[in-house]
């Protein structure tokens, strides 16, 4: 199985599908707990210095851990890989850098991919990495004929809700599973 997730500020949207694209469930899952705020670098409430931002931060990561820990752990197995939204490379880690424009808009968001793809790894997962504006239509090149079927096909068998979110998640599985393919037969990708 592979998990594809499409996440946002706490929450995701994970599709698990099969290596023949066929989705096996697909939810909601929480990867905060509830009463942390899911945007500390974004909206922090009120104005704070560094070191207590950098305490805040540190506790939304812990919460953030946990409820993604779970998540993941309810997923139906086996996982072999997780497909998450590529993150800008370099991105700092330094607060005093990350509460600065172009970073204090993505820092969140990355936390939560950097946690998921650290919690994926712990558990012994491929993890795949996608361009969220790409996806859809790499795998369409993929899937070709299939496309309709498989992108779209869910929400008639599974029924609502079959969102932008659902097919994104499944197109990323549909790379991670022909990038797996394509490293087991030894062929370039």
């Amino acid at each position: 199985m592979r998990a594809g997730i499409a996440h946002h500020f706490g929450w995701a949207v994970a599709v698990t599908a099969s290596d023949d694209h066929q989705v096996v469930d697909r939810r909601r899952i929480e990867l905060i707990e509830p009463g942390v705020p899911p945007a500390p670098v974004h909206h922090p409430g009120a104005p704070l210095d560094d070191a207590a931002l950098s305490d805040l931060v540190a506790r939304v990561r812990a919460s953030a851990i946990r409820a993604t820990s779970a998540s993941l752990d309810e997923l139906p197995g086996p996982i072999v890989s997780i497909s998450i939204r590529a993150w800008p490379p370099g991105f700092p880690d330094d607060i005093a850098v990350q509460r600065r424009v172009p970073y204090e808009a993505r820092a969140d968001s990355v936390m939560y991919r950097r946690i998921l793809a650290g919690l994926a790894h712990a558990r012994g997962w491929a993890v795949h990495l996608y361009d969220a504006k790409d996806v859809e239509h790499q795998a369409a090149a993929i899937l070709a004929g299939r496309t309709r079927e498989v992108l779209y096909g869910p929400r008639a068998t599974l029924g609502p809700p079959w969102t932008k979110d659902h097919r994104t998640a499944l197109a990323a599985t549909i790379l991670a599973a022909t990038t797996s393919r394509a490293l087991n037969s030894g062929s370039p990708s």
